[in-house]
Formats: structure tokens, C-alpha cells, sequence
């Protein structure tokens, strides 16, 4: 009995742990802490009305996840990129994604084709009703089915923790376009490479899909280290 009850202990503090943590992911998303500042251990857990033991722990696993840092005795702070770091993020994704799309060509089904064309069609829904946030999490959603669907569990898996990081940066790619219809659009060159079942083609189409927001994320974040 003792076990058990011990179990469920836990499970619950992980729950809100996890809530947390997503509620905190949702305001970074947002843009209601600015890169850099620091999150007061504290103040959060008034906000949550809550302790400081599940907001630490929900913290630290933001940290794990790249969007927050810790400094001894200082706390936690609203992770900043620099144009290094967003060279290193996109070279990941990049090798992740041209592997999936590789796989994928000659495979794709008229199901997957659906399901692609499906997801732009929301993308282009969210572009002209939706939040920022909800325009990052569809094009995310995007880029998750190519990787499902090459069959790789495991290139998934890693996906999945790298998004949090491009999920920052998507969100300053946002910033870059002046109307977030162009940046759905851009995704309509993939389907169509896909169709070709030419894995030349389809890395080809991911290469520039991809290349375009490195090239406009790393210059913008250049001149701001200039300044």
C-alpha cells in the first residue's frame, strides 16, 4: 500500500510539473518574456499559486529542452540565441529532414499526400485567422509529417527535441515575413517534389525551403551582434 500510494505521489507532481512547464513553453511562445530575462522562482509560483518545488522542477526541464538557462544563484533565464547557434540548429534540422524527405520519396502514398495537403490547408487557415503561435505550431506540425512518415521512430524522437529550440526561431522567422500567408506557401514546393518520387528533387525543395529561413534568420541576428 505504501508503494502505491508513493506512486501516485508521483505521477501527480509530474502532472504538475508538466503543466507548468507547458504553460511557461505557451508564454515563451509569446513573447511575454523576452530573451534574457529572468524568471523570478518566486513570483511564478504565486502566479501558479503553487510552491517553488514544481516551478524549479518545471524549469529545469525547459532548460533541458534549450529555451531556459540556469545561473548559480542567480536562477533562471530566458535562453538568447546568436547567429552561431542558429547556424548549429538549422544544420541539425537540415540533416534530420533531408534523411526523412530522402526516405520518403517513392513511398509517398496517396494518404500521406493527403494528409500533407490537409495540414497546408490549416496552415493557410491559421495564416489568416490565427495567432502567431498557432502559425508556428502548424508549421512544426508540417515538418513532423515528413518525418513520420519516412518511418524513422527514432529520427522522430530527435525531431521532437529540437523543436523547442526551432520553435524560438520560427517564431523570429514570423517576424521576417510580412504576411504569414507566404510563409505557408512556401511549404506547396515540397509537396510538389514529393510527387516527382525523385529524392534529388525532394532534398532539393527541402534544401531551399529550409536554406531561405537560415540565410534571413543568421543575418538578421548578425546585425543585432553588430549593433
Amino acid at each position: 500500500m505504501t508503494t502505491t500510494t508513493r506512486g501516485f505521489a508521483t505521477i501527480q507532481q509530474r502532472d504538475l510539473v508538466n503543466q507548468i512547464a507547458d504553460m511557461l513553453t505557451e508564454a515563451l511562445l509569446k513573447g511575454d518574456f523576452a530573451p534574457g530575462a529572468h524568471l523570478a522562482e518566486a513570483q511564478l509560483a504565486r502566479d501558479f499559486g503553487v510552491s517553488r518545488a514544481p516551478v524549479r522542477e518545471a524549469a529545469r526541464l525547459l532548460e533541458s529542452r534549450g529555451m531556459l538557462v540556469s545561473q548559480p544563484r542567480r536562477g533562471f533565464f530566458v535562453r538568447t540565441f546568436n547567429a552561431a547557434e542558429l547556424v548549429d540548429v538549422y544544420d541539425l534540422r537540415l540533416c534530420l529532414e533531408r534523411h526523412a524527405i530522402r526516405s520518403l520519396a517513392g513511398r509517398l502514398t496517396g494518404e500521406m499526400e493527403t494528409a500533407l495537403n490537409g495540414q497546408l490547408d490549416t496552415m493557410r487557415r491559421v495564416a489568416r485567422e490565427g495567432t502567431a503561435v498557432q502559425q508556428i505550431e502548424e508549421d512544426v506540425a508540417f515538418h513532423r509529417m515528413l518525418c513520420e512518415f519516412s518511418g524513422n521512430q527514432r529520427l522522430v524522437r530527435v525531431f521532437d527535441e529540437l523543436c523547442h529550440e526551432m520553435r524560438f526561431c520560427i517564431l523570429l522567422i514570423g517576424q521576417l515575413y510580412d504576411d504569414p500567408m507566404r510563409v505557408a506557401e512556401t511549404h506547396e514546393p515540397i509537396i510538389e517534389a514529393l510527387r516527382t518520387q525523385d529524392p534529388e528533387a525532394c532534398e532539393a525543395a527541402l534544401n531551399y525551403h529550409i536554406g531561405v529561413a537560415q540565410q534571413r534568420m543568421v543575418e538578421m541576428f548578425r546585425e543585432r551582434e553588430q549593433e
